[in-house]
């Protein structure tokens, strides 16, 4: 059986899988950057111009801890290379900066590798800026410097004579639900989605959010569809996954209204029988408040442990437990 560090890789995995096919939708990391980063060069970005490099610069020491999201664009004749980290795990990592630094030098050592000496040498040639960036899904406030030089020693004395880059942060649970409900997008929703929350608040949260999915692309569909089959689902009991299975596995990815119609419906089935089962818990608990109530009454009047457990019905430990009460 796997221990509990293997299992926590197994989860990573899975999440970063789910994240990294979901950005590597044009569209989609189009969004996420238009929607949550306000800085001027934004405006100048067109998803035409975006190129997803399908190729990975995280070394091996890092290899189960994130995943790697790298798109260039031109922008004014010049190129820039967007560096997305997917910072996944529930605890707050002070070498972030210190990593980002690594990788970005693997891409542009990639690139000096990779273009022809006489090019290198000539007078205007320029490396391509990297924008770096992390997306944070962990609860505790992220308190890793923002700025590189930060991580200096004696980074005040020295200034600008410094290497210093401020990374972007997406930080998921630090939107407020008002705040990404009423953007009213497929990544606002999908920070939605990923906050932490119970089984039955997943039900609740996904329904909010169909009517948004339902205007996406088809090709957007099959994205979140993989990334709430490979991210949601582990959260649900084993009953609801086998249902959302079904619902995303049975229908064709040209059906994507069918598949809203069909998950909506098994949302409003899981959200009645998690009702239900409330009910029944809770009408469980009474009865058992009852039933101890009665045996405490019974043990009073130094009634046998034996003979209140077949009266009651309740089980003997408890009856035990109880008289233990009484007597001290």
């Amino acid at each position: 059986m796997p221990d509990q560090s293997e299992q926590e890789n197994v989860m990573h995995d899975i999440h970063d899988t789910g994240y990294k096919f979901l950005l590597s939708n044009k569209r989609t990391f189009m969004e996420l950057i238009t929607t949550f980063v306000s800085e001027e060069w934004v405006r100048d970005i067109n998803e035409d111009d975006l190129l997803h490099i399908n190729k990975s610069f995280i070394s091996e020491q890092f290899a189960r801890t994130e995943a790697d999201i790298v798109y260039q664009m031109k922008r004014g004749g010049q190129d820039v290379i967007f560096y997305l980290l997917l910072e996944l795990q529930s605890t707050v990592d002070f070498r972030m900066p210190i990593r980002l630094l690594g990788y970005m030098m693997a891409i542009w050592r990639d690139i000096l590798e990779n273009t022809p000496e006489k090019e290198i040498q000539r007078k205007d040639f320029r490396l391509p800026a990297i924008v770096p960036a992390v997306l944070y899904n962990g609860h505790d406030r992220w308190t890793v410097p923002m700025n590189f030089r930060e991580v200096l020693a004696g980074y005040q004395d020295y200034g600008e004579h410094l290497l210093s880059f401020k990374y972007l942060l997406f930080d998921v649970n630090r939107y407020s639900d008002e705040e990404l409900l009423s953007l009213a997008n497929l990544m606002s929703s999908v920070f939605f989605l990923d906050k932490r929350m119970s089984s039955e608040q997943i039900i609740e949260r996904t329904a909010k959010v169909i009517g948004v999915i339902a205007k996406a692309s088809s090709e957007e569909f099959n994205g979140f569809a993989s990334w709430h089959k490979n991210v949601i689902r582990n959260r649900l009991p084993e009953e609801q996954r086998g249902r959302l299975d079904r619902v995303f596995d049975e229908i064709n990815p040209w059906e994507a209204e069918k598949m809203i119609y069909n998950l909506q419906l098994a949302l409003d089935e899981m959200k009645e029988k998690a009702m239900k089962d409330g009910e029944l818990k809770g009408e469980l608990k009474g009865e058992l408040k009852g039933k101890l109530q009665v045996a405490r009454n019974m043990l009073l009047r130094n009634m046998s442990v034996d003979d209140v457990v077949e009266i009651t019905g309740v089980e003997r430990a408890k009856i035990e437990e109880l008289k233990k009460q009484i007597l001290q």
